[in-house]
């Protein structure tokens, strides 16, 4: 058997060093997340508005003013409290969710990592409700305060979300609700670009998602891009193709709103116009910026902040991103 050069052992013994040194300073950074203390409260609205009595409705009005919007008598929330729909909307969260905790838990993890990287933000307050589907509004997060509607994380074949489009009824899953609390913070940190191109609009989301990578370490990549794990597969193994695609019709610096509904909107799939579109899920313009702003973080040594803040021209040309083939 021959030897090996000397200088192929010598790589080997440098990039298992720098894989060892990369683990560690991970593990000490995760340790010390870990330890830093935040008080997150948690109020179970939704458990205390289906056990209230009419009588209660007062002092729920003065302990949540916020989800009792003044327009409306107390002869509606009264009616409320017997309503078929909401006694069955909290009986599926109750049964879906229980004591919340292991969601607790999550968010805990989600909001040590924010004060990590983002140590001036406040921990809001959480307060779990239901809010007859409104999915759009699932989440909503002020500087103080954490909305989560419920009823919008009950899987997607809850009989509750009949009608909804399956693009859309594939999110309204539990496993996504970290997820979408952290994409509601990442719009806080985040300002959308001025700049009309697509390549602009795909760096800005694949910044939201590059956030997760930070703050969701414990997430899959499908759970943070909100697809599931065939889907994840598919753009992994497609993703040279779809490079292609963009660069061949000099996409990245065009300034064609379609685009965004072809590759960046919720969408059943995405619009290539080839045979393969079927095939593929939507967002796909998303998880291609995801891979640039992977590649810059690779290859770049700059912080948080300063890759938030970078055009996405100078971040693409300092990514030297290769797709993966």
């Amino acid at each position: 058997m021959k030897c090996l050069p000397k200088y192929f052992l010598f790589y080997i013994l440098c990039g298992s060093l720098l894989l060892t040194l990369g683990c560690k300073e991970t593990d000490k950074r995760e340790e010390e997340i870990a330890n830093i203390p935040i008080d997150l409260e948690v109020f179970r609205f939704d458990r205390e508005f289906a056990e209230a009595k009419p009588l209660d409705i007062p002092k729920l009005k003065s302990k949540y003013p916020y989800l009792f919007p003044a327009q409306f008598s107390d002869s509606i929330w009264v009616a409320k409290l017997t309503d078929t729909l909401q006694v069955e909307l909290s009986g599926e969260v109750d049964k879906a969710f229980g004591s919340f905790e292991q969601e607790a838990e999550s968010l805990e993890s989600l909001f040590k990592h924010i004060k990590y990287y983002f140590p001036n933000v406040v921990v809001p307050k959480v307060v779990t409700l239901t809010s007859d589907v409104r999915y759009n509004d699932r989440i909503i997060l002020t500087d103080t305060l954490l909305l989560v509607g419920l009823d919008n994380y009950l899987g997607q074949d809850h009989h509750f979300y009949e009608g909804i489009q399956r693009y859309i009824s594939a999110g309204l899953d539990k496993q996504y609700l970290a997820s979408d609390v952290a994409s509601a913070f990442a719009k806080k940190v985040l300002n959308y670009p001025r700049n009309r191109s697509f390549l602009s609009r795909m760096v800005y989301y694949g910044k939201e998602l590059y956030l997760k990578d930070r703050l969701l370490p414990a997430n899959t990549d499908a759970q943070k891009i909100g697809y599931t794990q065939d889907q994840m597969d598919w753009a992994t193994a497609n993703e040279e193709q779809m490079w292609r695609y963009f660069v061949e019709r000099e996409l990245l610096y065009s300034t064609d709103s379609q685009l965004d509904r072809k590759f960046l909107d919720p969408a059943p799939f995405s619009k290539f116009g080839l045979e393969l579109d079927n095939e593929s899920p939507g967002r796909l313009g998303r998880y291609m910026g995801w891979q640039i702003v992977r590649a810059f973080m690779e290859n770049n040594s700059v912080g948080l902040q300063q890759l938030l803040d970078m055009p996405a021209d100078e971040l693409l040309k300092k990514s030297n991103y290769k797709p993966r083939k």
